[in-house]
């Protein structure tokens, strides 16, 4: 009797990509179970450039080559209303140097509402920036369609498509907001709620992960 089973086709590692030391400490402490492939979380270091270089030099290892891309951490938001632990799904990322599609935003949305319920989830642009954004010059941002802004998502994500074509998303919890702003976007004092809601996210990160090996129809 011939051995009718098919190999395997081997899972698609997971790179998460954040920029302090205080996001990598929430993101690998937080609990997540389920991933179906290989994880693997690092700090960038902050800004534009710090980003660009460390997941250039990540998905350049054997292992994370093919990795789908999730940039992840804090960020400041732009829209009225907005909270400290509230979520920002990207639907986009921008900057000077151009613009990145996201992938699976409905997907994130959807699960992390279940993984973090009772917190506002938002969607649209996420714009980068290469310094901390305060005061007047939120507004111009939020004029041009932005949600919120952080210095390094563009970047991870621009990088990762033009290391290879990928999946990449972005998903960042606010710490600063327009009625809420924090003397350092760099800090959590006044925003400890944003810390825990990144300790929880790793399932929907996990569940979009999952979706990646799905036959698409």
């Amino acid at each position: 009797m011939g051995d009718d089973r098919r190999p395997t086709a081997p899972a698609t590692p997971l790179l998460i990509a954040c920029a302090l030391a205080i996001e990598h400490f929430a993101l690998r402490t937080g609990r997540g179970n389920g991933a179906p492939g290989p994880v693997t979380v690092i700090r960038t270091g902050m800004g534009p450039k710090a980003a660009e270089n460390a997941v250039r030099l990540a998905l350049g290892r054997d292992g994370v080559r093919g990795a789908a891309v999730i940039a992840s951490g804090f960020c400041a938001g732009l829209a009225p209303g907005m909270h400290p632990g509230d979520l920002v799904v990207a639907e986009e990322t921008r900057d000077d140097n151009g613009t990145t599609p996201c992938v699976g935003t409905g997907l994130l949305v959807d699960a992390l509402t279940r993984a973090v319920p009772g917190r506002a989830v938002h969607t649209g642009p996420l714009t980068g920036s290469g310094h901390v954004v305060r005061g007047p010059e939120r507004a111009g941002l939020r004029a041009t369609g932005a949600i919120a802004v952080d210095m390094e998502s563009a970047a991870t994500l621009r990088t990762a498509v033009r290391t290879g074509a990928r999946p990449v998303a972005a998903v960042r919890v606010v710490v600063d907001a327009p009625e809420h702003e924090l003397v350092r976007i760099g800090t959590v004092r006044g925003g400890i709620s944003a810390f825990r809601v990144l300790r929880a996210v790793l399932p929907a990160f996990h569940e979009w992960h999952r979706s990646l090996l799905l036959p698409r129809r």
